[in-house]
């Protein structure tokens, strides 16, 4: 048995994209189900994990249930304390705490005024008085933490459960263009090319669902991540003959550098399309 968790919208869900991280980016194995945020389904599929009303939440391999992102964030912390969730000196740990709760309790005006979209950034946006006094009490915490930091792009040095917490909280100021400092901004840029958000993003494009009630600022942009490696879709044969992720039989297609590759479905060809450096199974299959 694995863990399982349930996520809502990549794209848009922050919460679910806190909990994906928790696992993904400390290398641990889980399941994964999905479910739509704003459809008949979503409260249908909450009904199978009662008492969870929200996403995420992780079914652990005993049966029991984590139905809160600081409780996934802990519970993998007790069952993998080598995985690094937490710093290990003791006053950088319980400041990594520190943070972590006040994401998960506070910036409401951030929060409410920048929904997250990682499909598109809201170009005209201006900040309200109370989401820049949010923006100066994050960047101070943030710059407390890189006090305590040893080396490495992250809050703590290396990446810890506060980076995952404050993961969308770094989308939304890409997403909306919020002014913030040199350092903040560097921080921010970290998150733009860490490969498990780059293939979250991904897998939401692939996923192709806009959600009305998020609607954008104009005028509408791209979305800041870095420039992805150029590719198209295409019509086989191709060079493999079985899929990099799942190794069943290649049916869709896309060229990279004029070579062409197949993948056993259209969601895995498509999270690859969107950005192919993501994938280190796909890079490694070209490499090869």
């Amino acid at each position: 048995m694995t863990y399982n968790l349930l996520i809502g919208d990549r794209s848009y869900s922050s919460w679910s994209l806190r909990g994906w991280l928790l696992f993904e980016a400390f290398g641990l194995p889980f399941r994964e189900t999905r479910t739509r945020m704003y459809s008949p389904d979503f409260a249908a599929e909450l009904a199978n994990w009662a008492p969870a009303r929200t996403v995420p939440t992780v079914r652990t391999p005993e049966g029991g249930l984590w139905t809160d992102s600081i409780a996934i964030a802990e519970g993998l912390a007790e069952a993998f304390p080598e995985a690094g969730h937490w710093p290990r000196a003791p006053k950088a740990r319980a400041l990594a705490r520190s943070l972590v709760g006040e994401m998960h309790s506070g910036f409401g005006a951030l929060r409410g005024a920048c929904p997250m979209n990682l499909r598109i950034k809201s170009g005209g946006f201006t900040p309200s008085e109370p989401v820049l006094a949010d923006l100066t009490r994050m960047e101070l915490l943030w710059s407390a933490a890189r006090a305590e930091a040893t080396e490495g792009p992250w809050l703590f040095g290396s990446y810890s459960a506060a980076d995952a917490f404050y993961a969308p909280a770094a989308m939304r100021i890409a997403g909306y263009g919020l002014p913030v400092s040199e350092a903040t901004q560097a921080y921010v840029d970290a998150h733009l090319n860490h490969l498990p958000l780059r293939r979250w993003r991904a897998m939401g494009e692939a996923q192709n669902r806009t959600i009305d009630v998020y609607d954008v600022i104009e005028p509408a942009q791209p979305f800041p991540m870095p420039q992805p490696l150029a590719a198209q879709l295409a019509e086989g044969p191709s060079e493999n003959a079985a899929c990099p992720y799942s190794g069943d039989p290649v049916t869709h297609f896309l060229t990279v550098e004029g070579r062409t590759w197949g993948f056993c479905n259209a969601f895995c060809r498509d999270k690859t399309l969107s950005d192919p450096e993501a994938w280190p199974a796909f890079m490694k299959m070209i490499a090869a």
